[in-house]
């Protein structure tokens, strides 16, 4: 198929090698010969007048031509794909679809099990791919690479649709047999207190760290952790403190020796909310999902 002289067959091929930075890799991706994806890219030189592809090191980098048609690339197959491929109807307990769901572990934890557990009473025959944290989620999002976030509030794109979740607020672990479960916490302790705080990989900052800078508040960090639910681990054994999250605080403390507090400072709640592209609102699979979501809070706070 054809559009402006340009074959539109190697538009799949030119995001393949922008997403990739291969000719090799790409071909391997696309089922496709490297000579044959080499001649693609050809073409796709000779159209476009620009190299789009070069080689750097070891590496291929892309153009600035390139760089300005990434993204446009990618939204037309995106498209395509959720308004020409998207199936009429869906039936759970007969499709084979998986669903990439992008989560925190905190989300990981106090949602999903309720998620996945209704899906399996309904006979749901869907497959689920929990994928984690990155710098950009909406990117994510747009580039196709996720059907749905589940992220505050505060990380969504105002390009496309979210729907509320849940709220949620906060509150401080520390070990049961640690001055402070004894003494309680306030807030000058809580400031003085060596704390674990949980990074994001690849993000600045999580809510909580935001909340705190905006406040004004400035604590001791003396260990950082990737991941909510370790947070309250890495307390055990010390005179330390965490903020977490109080749903997965609840979670944690039936299992671990752990005093759950107030914290210290009135701290704004989390608004929990899942975002889809805007091309995929009307995708029968993703408004199941979403139904199956909301019934899965239900299920969490009961």
């Amino acid at each position: 198929m054809r559009f402006n002289k340009l074959d539109l067959n190697l538009l799949v091929a030119l995001d393949a090698m922008f997403t990739l930075r291969s000719v090799s890799r790409a071909a391997e991706q696309l089922h496709m010969s490297q000579s044959a994806l080499s001649s693609s890219l050809a073409r796709l030189r000779e159209y476009f007048d620009d190299e789009l592809l070069v080689q750097v090191g070891r590496q291929m980098e892309l153009t600035p031509r390139a760089e300005v048609l990434r993204e446009a690339v990618r939204d037309v197959l995106v498209r395509v794909d959720t308004t020409i491929t998207a199936m009429p109807s869906f039936d759970p307990t007969q499709s084979d679809r998986e669903f990439r769901v992008f989560v925190s572990d905190f989300t990981m934890a106090v949602l999903m099990p309720h998620l996945l557990s209704l899906a399996q009473e309904e006979g749901s025959t869907v497959r689920f791919h929990l994928m984690p944290q990155t710098r950009q989620p909406q990117r994510t999002l747009e580039q196709g690479d996720a059907d749905l976030l589940v992220i505050p509030q505060d990380y969504c794109s105002a390009d496309h649709p979210t729907e509320m979740l849940f709220e949620e607020d906060f509150c401080c672990v520390a070990w049961d047999q640690s001055r402070f479960a004894r003494e309680g916490l306030t807030l000058d302790q809580y400031k003085a207190a060596g704390h674990v705080v949980m990074q994001p990989p690849g993000m600045d900052r999580s809510f909580e760290n935001r909340f705190m800078d905006g406040a004004g508040i400035s604590r001791r960090v003396e260990v950082t952790s990737y991941s909510f639910l370790t947070a309250a681990y890495l307390v055990l054994g010390t005179e330390r403190v965490a903020t977490i999250h109080r749903r997965l605080a609840d979670l944690i403390q039936r299992g671990l020796p752990l005093k759950v507090m107030p914290l210290p400072v009135k701290m704004n709640n989390m608004a929990q909310v899942m975002q889809w592209h805007k091309y995929r609102t009307q995708d029968p699979g993703l408004v199941w999902l979403r139904g199956l979501l909301h019934q899965a809070v239900l299920r969490m706070d009961a």
